[in-house]
């Protein structure tokens, strides 16, 4: 009823399970050249067929950028008040006599840390803008392949961010539910001596190269036996804008290293890491000595009475510093009669020359024609010409900080905390802003330099010159 064997196809699909292979009988040559075909062709078949579903099961496991950036965010935005709340709390705990004093030490050890993270966001968005305005920062400052970007900056900025304000929360919280020696070893273990580690540590790791010339730098700076470049007194005019975090800085290891952190010892002003203790003056005055002697390292090499102007500058705030000390050892009335007006001459001195060596210096705005006439158009020009609002702002802003940051550079105006955090934060913005234009300025200067030498590459000679118009081959 079914008929016979031989009516059946070798190759019939009634005679194999689904997926395997097919039974062959009779096995020639053409059956199997098929054989081998088909099995090309399934084998092509699910190699498409994985390709294809590969993307997209790897889509479907990575969420999206977008909502990567919004959870990051939302945990920030949750760790902050969680630091905020716990740090509330802890202040609130404690009696209202001691409440101010212990902020103080607190914000003491503390806001230097908080100022250098700024000062590294604010790096970051100079390297941004730098990027965006198409300006070789990298030549100029003669970094390697491997310098970090200002993602890689903002990253470090980032992770700051997080680390200093715990550390700070930790802080209060230990020493205000009694937890006193553990709280005072709080800056010191987990946080001063875990920077200083990362900054020295010799392994290939935390950006290894970028650490490196981090402290290769600061080693010219201090010992400026070879030719100043163009970094050298880049970070060196950085650190005279730090000068007050430095010193905030100083004092801290001195209570660190005299085992006053978290105690009342330090309270007393004539105390060895107090108010009025020589190391402060010492120590603000330090970044403007190693620019000064920057300066007389270039006057030797360049023989240029520019240096020697540019030293000048960096001397007048010498007497600044040195004069406000005095307050502190000597008489009252020697003070309000002799040495406070000598100090008041003295600031002016130092703001009206840092202001006018600014603009027609490290600016190069040549007694302002850029502002009103353009007829020099720079690379931030470009960004911001036709604005000059912009530039009058920069050169308002600039006069009136170079005005405060005097209050900074004074040791007996230092009793107001809050001010002088301010000030301070204020002058890290002025130079924010200082470092656009003086990059640009450098850039400017380092484009004319290369234009000129193409120039004079490209210019024939007039020997062959002559010969090419006479048609004469020699």
């Amino acid at each position: 009823m079914f008929g016979g064997l031989d009516s059946i196809p070798n190759n019939s699909p009634h005679l194999r399970k689904s997926g395997s292979r097919p039974v062959v009988f009779d096995i020639d040559t053409g059956d199997l050249g098929n054989s081998s075909e088909e099995d090309y062709l399934l084998s092509k078949e699910s190699n498409e067929m994985k390709s294809v579903v590969a993307p997209l099961s790897t889509s479907a496991i990575m969420p999206s950028p977008l909502l990567l950036w919004r959870f990051k965010v939302l945990l920030f935005f949750i760790w902050g008040l969680c630091c905020c709340k716990i740090g509330w709390d802890s202040v609130m705990r404690m009696s209202v006599d001691l409440r101010d004093l212990f902020l103080y030490e607190a914000f003491l050890y503390y806001n230097p840390l908080l100022l250098v993270t700024m000062m590294v966001w604010l790096w970051g968005i100079n390297l941004w803008v730098f990027t965006q305005a198409n300006v070789g920062y990298a030549k100029i400052f003669d970094l390697d392949q491997s310098h970090l970007s200002h993602r890689e900056i903002w990253k470090c900025a980032t992770w700051m961010t997080i680390i200093v304000p715990t550390s700070m929360t930790a802080y209060l919280y230990l020493y205000s539910h009694g937890e006193v020696s553990l709280a005072a070893s709080q800056p010191v273990v987990l946080l001063y001596a875990a920077v200083a580690m990362t900054l020295i540590f010799p392994f290939d790791i935390f950006h290894l190269s970028s650490r490196y010339f981090l402290l290769r730098t600061i080693w010219r700076i201090v010992f400026p036996l070879q030719a100043i470049s163009f970094a050298d007194f880049f970070l060196a005019d950085i650190f005279t804008s730090m000068s007050k975090v430095f010193s905030d800085l100083e004092r801290s290891v001195c209570r660190m290293v005299h085992r006053q952190v978290a105690s009342i010892a330090w309270f007393e002003a004539d105390s060895v890491c107090g108010s009025h203790s020589v190391a402060i003056p010492i120590v603000l005055v330090l970044p403007y000595i190693f620019r000064f002697f920057q300066c007389l390292r270039q006057y030797k090499d360049t023989r240029e009475k520019t240096a020697l102007l540019n030293a000048l500058k960096y001397s007048t705030a010498v007497p600044v510093i040195s004069l406000s000390a005095l307050k502190y050892h000597v008489f009252p009335d020697k003070w309000t009669n002799i040495y406070r007006p000598l100090w008041l001459l003295s600031s002016v001195l130092n703001s009206l020359y840092s202001f006018y060596w600014d603009i027609t210096r490290d600016w190069d705005m040549s007694c302002f024609t850029r502002i009103f006439k353009f007829n020099k158009p720079h690379i931030v020009s470009y960004l911001l010409f036709g604005r000059r609002w912009v530039y009058l702002w920069v050169i308002g802003s600039n006069l009136i900080l170079r005005c405060t940051w005097t209050y900074k550079l004074s040791a007996h105006l230092r009793h107001n905390y809050i001010t002088v955090f301010t000030i301070t934060a204020l002058e890290m913005l002025r130079r924010f802003q200082w470092v656009f234009f003086r990059v640009e300025n450098e850039w400017n200067k380092t484009n004319l330099k290369s234009n000129t030498q193409i120039n004079m590459t490209d210019m024939p000679r007039e020997e062959d010159r002559l010969l090419g118009a006479n048609g004469h081959n020699v």
